[in-house]
């Protein structure tokens, strides 16, 4: 376009009006908008929408963020260090959690049901929104929140159990099971978690091998067998155990599910694990445990469905989970580039320092905006269309999100230089990540795994909708 066209159409009011109207108008402001800054004011630190317009969000999911930041700062990041050094976290901090409403929605995170709130009984929600209210993006906050503390093991040695333990005796156990259970988790007064890794059976879980056989008179199971890196596991009570009822390893149809309590013949040993050092991941021994048939999940050989059906929640606050702790990286490096001096100028003077910066961000906010995109598919999507349709995106998701960890933890320590390899101090935060990437791209589903996955399933849903490949 030549420069007088270009002039002749910045001066014409009528390129840009119609019938004496503008064609669009900014809004003069945005409802979920603070004129005051929120939260750092370091670049990137934060996502957009905490100071921007977005259209996800509105003013619940602000009061949300403002209530979990707050229990945050006052249990959880004062207290990181102190729990990782130690290889636990302080019980009383998950019945504080429990009393701040935070327990309910982890549990069943994207929606809540109403009958399990009762704040007389320890089972509210945070920020006080209503069930009614709550949805993806709501559980999205309070993930991301929460792992402002930097570094996995804090807040999945509270919480992680919890999530991936409850939802398969929500969704598929009997009421009798539910009522007996779920009230004693939700209040904080017993813990849970999920038992399906084994030795030989990790990402690929139909080789599960530990057998539960039914006893004579019909009235239990009898539990033999082995499981590994169970995150919460030396914190438990309960355990949703993924067990063999038939078939050999490598038959999914054999697969059952149980809640297995911590009783006699079941024994748990904390790993040393190369990070997420206050986890409780353990190895769990099952030696002729007799469990009651009442405490069978659903149905005999449904179990493969009940894990794969969490599959991508999973997965998704996992990736939340990455990118926050890439954003503490970026936090915590780029204060200390600015007032760091190297060659009389500050490390964010230097062109070198400010293109690793560039890229940080990049890398990040793409993919902030993928996991936003794809929540708001969700929501929009029955049950059934979206783990058909939205399994490969999100198991895609999940590989990018440790990718982008790994490189912008690695890139945060090397600014701080010999700091950044050190526990404690202005890297405490940075270290602490940097120590557990592999913990973001190894559980869950590999980031192989996953990757794989994601093209295969993806092809295979495009067959279906008649695409010759």
């Amino acid at each position: 376009m030549s420069s007088e066209r270009i002039e002749s159409f910045i001066d014409t009011p009528s390129s840009i009006y119609e019938n004496d109207s503008p064609i669009w108008q900014p809004p003069q402001s945005h409802p979920t908008v603070s004129e005051e800054p929120y939260g750092s004011l370091v670049p990137f630190a934060e996502p957009s929408w905490y100071s921007r317009p977005n259209p996800y969000y509105n003013a619940s999911h602000h009061q949300l963020r403002g209530s979990v930041r707050a229990w945050t700062d006052e249990y959880l990041i004062p207290n990181a260090f102190k729990w990782e050094e130690a290889g636990e976290v302080d019980p009383k901090a998950y019945r504080a959690a429990a009393e701040a409403g935070i327990l309910v929605p982890l549990a069943f995170g994207n929606r809540i049901p109403s009958e399990w709130v009762d704040k007389q009984d320890r089972r509210g929600i945070i920020g006080n929104i209503e069930p009614r209210e709550w949805n993806g993006f709501h559980e999205m906050v309070i993930n991301d929140e929460i792992n402002r503390v930097g570094g996995f093991g804090p807040a999945m040695g509270l919480f992680v159990g919890l999530q991936l333990g409850v939802p398969p005796i929500y969704n598929f156990g009997s009421e009798e099971l539910k009522a007996r259970v779920l009230p004693g988790i939700l209040r904080g007064d017993k813990r849970i978690c999920l038992a399906t890794s084994e030795p030989d059976a990790g990402s690929d879980v139909k080789n599960i091998g530990t057998t539960a056989v039914l006893s004579p008179d019909g009235k239990h199971y009898i539990v033999n067998g082995t499981k590994q890196w169970i995150n919460n596991g030396a914190y438990s009570d309960w355990f949703t155990t993924s067990v063999r009822t038939s078939g050999k390893p490598g038959d999914i149809n054999g697969i059952s599910m149980l809640l297995i309590p911590r009783c006699e013949g079941v024994t748990t040993t904390k790993l040393l694990m190369g990070g997420q050092w206050s986890s409780g991941i353990c190895l769990l021994t099952f030696k002729d445990v007799k469990v009651p048939v009442e405490n069978l999940i659903g149905k005999e050989g449904q179990a493969f469905k009940y894990i794969m059906f969490n599959f991508n929640r999973e997965r998704l606050w996992g990736a939340c989970m990455c990118i926050r702790m890439a954003r503490v990286c970026i936090e915590d490096s780029m204060a200390w580039a600015a007032q760091r001096r190297v060659f009389e100028k500050t490390l964010l003077q230097q062109p070198v320092i400010r293109t690793k910066f560039a890229n940080m961000a990049r890398v990040v906010e793409c993919q902030q905006a993928w996991i936003e995109s794809l929540i708001f598919q969700i929501e929009h999507m029955t049950l059934e269309e979206a783990n058909i349709k939205l399994a490969a995106p999100i198991a895609l998701l999940k590989a990018n999100a440790s990718m982008v960890l790994e490189r912008v933890a690695r890139d945060a320590v090397q600014i701080f230089g010999g700091r950044g390899y050190m526990r404690g101090g202005p890297a405490e935060r940075v270290e602490r990540v940097w120590r557990d990437v592999k913990g973001a791209s190894i559980p869950g589903g590999s980031e192989e795994v996953m990757l794989d996955f994601g093209i295969r399933h993806s092809v295979k849903v495009a067959q279906g909708q008649g695409a010759r490949l």
